[in-house]
């Protein structure tokens, strides 16, 4: 406790304000969060917001030790404590009556029971993440021709969102679906565990979450009767090495974590892509440099992913009671992995704010989590970011955004830090 004592001592006035009075339940603070998450891993590592009634991990060494011990920091029960918030009994009522039932979500299940780890790695392999690439890229290529010539677009609108909608849907063989339909579909999952819903947001999004998983279960019985070349059926018939397989409660709830994460966390990562081509020419000319070297270009979009990792924030649950960074965590805590704040921890990355592709510990960033849970779709997500970047910069120059920094609308959620509209403007290169 002396060393964070002394660490108090060298925080500036206004980053002892933050530790004393900021929460990530600010929505102006969840949008530009980094100078709280600087005051953090300098004074209070492990601190605890009591408006979110949660510990926040901000340093890169501390969220090792959690990703080391997946059993006295839950994943799953984390998961738990944090679903619905407030609202969770009346949530999970009306799931049971309009949705067809409460589906537990299963892809946090800790590592005493891998099997459905192993099954879902089965769906991403790196041959069949590899064999999607053609696909991926005529779709880019068909996106940008709508509006190339216009000069603008609203890059979350009409290119991040309908993108990775797109290549989700197509690979759990649902290409038919209406766009807005998956949107809202995708949304409401993620709001579950936003901790920003209000009693009316919370119907809204489970109304939606029960047509979801209405859909959902005439699929997958489709699917039991009539398999097709599509990672539904290989979810529904999918066998273990134990020689089991996967209940109608799981194939479900795997499908439908696949459709939120698969769309709402890339598409913010593609947002993000935007906001850097409009933001900064630096890196932007670098991009261009790199786009036709398959290695540097792999370089290129890990640094940034770095930088601007999807996902905020992810849960934890204590299991018994047990010291972190010298912080008494006690059992049945609610803990949030702040990743962006560990990429940006100098103690790990060196000038951490800079943009550096030859970083030797690139490949050790978190923003696609760590140990036993790290996200089991990160080679798709990777490579529908580099298809989107490599296309885009192949095709469009002069970059710049159309509103101000300032101005720029996120969606009210402390687990990712998404831009709800991004208009931009750019030259089509002849």
């Amino acid at each position: 406790m002396q060393a964070n004592s002394t660490a108090i001592s060298e925080l500036s006035p206004h980053q002892e304000e933050l530790l004393a009075t900021a929460t990530l339940m600010d929505p102006v603070l969840a949008a530009f969060p980094n100078e709280f998450y600087a005051a953090m891993r300098l004074g209070d590592p492990v601190h605890f917001d009591p408006v979110l009634g949660s510990w926040l991990v901000s340093r890169f060494e501390d969220m090792q030790t959690v990703f080391r011990d997946p059993i006295t920091f839950s994943a799953n029960y984390g998961l738990k404590l944090f679903y619905a918030g407030a609202f969770a009994q009346e949530f999970r009522a009306i799931l049971e009556r309009d949705g067809g039932g409460y589906f537990e979500d299963v892809v946090p299940t800790d590592p005493h029971n891998p099997r459905i780890r192993k099954l879902m790695e089965q769906a991403f392999t790196a041959r069949r993440v590899k064999s999607l690439e053609p696909g991926i890229v005529e779709l880019v290529n068909g996106m940008i021709d709508k509006f190339a010539e216009r000069g603008r677009c609203d890059a979350v609108r009409e290119f991040a969102q309908p993108m990775t909608i797109a290549v989700i849907c197509e690979q759990l063989g649902f290409e038919q679906l209406d766009a807005g339909r998956v949107e809202r579909w995708s949304h409401a999952v993620m709001q579950t565990v936003s901790a920003m819903q209000t009693h009316e947001t919370m119907l809204e999004n489970a109304k939606e979450m029960a047509g979801l998983q209405l859909f959902l279960l005439d699929r997958l019985r489709e699917r039991q009767e009539q398999p097709r070349e599509d990672i539904t059926s290989d979810l529904v018939h999918a066998i273990g090495e134990d020689g089991s397989k996967l209940s109608l409660a799981e194939t479900l709830s795997l499908t439908r974590a696949m459709i939120a994460a698969g769309n709402e966390t890339t598409a913010t990562a593609v947002a993000n892509l935007f906001f850097l081509l409009a933001t900064n020419p630096e890196q932007t000319q670098l991009l261009r440099q790199v786009a036709d070297d398959d290695r540097q270009l792999t370089r290129w979009v890990e640094e940034f992913l770095r930088l601007y990792p999807p996902v905020r924030c992810i849960s934890r649950g204590i299991t018994r009671d047990v010291e972190l960074a010298g912080k008494a965590i006690p059992k049945d805590a609610h803990m949030l992995l702040l990743f962006p704040s560990a990429n940006y921890d100098p103690s790990a990355f060196a000038n951490p704010l800079s943009f550096d592709m030859g970083r030797g510990n690139l490949g050790q960033n978190t923003a696609f989590g760590g140990g036993a849970h790290r996200c089991v779709g990160a080679a798709l997500a990777r490579m529908e970011l580099k298809v989107a970047a490599r296309e885009i910069i192949k095709r469009l120059t002069d970059f710049k955004l159309e509103i101000d920094i300032a101005d720029i609308k996120f969606v009210p959620t402390v687990t990712t830090r998404s831009i709800a509209s991004l208009p931009i403007s750019f030259s089509r290169i002849a």
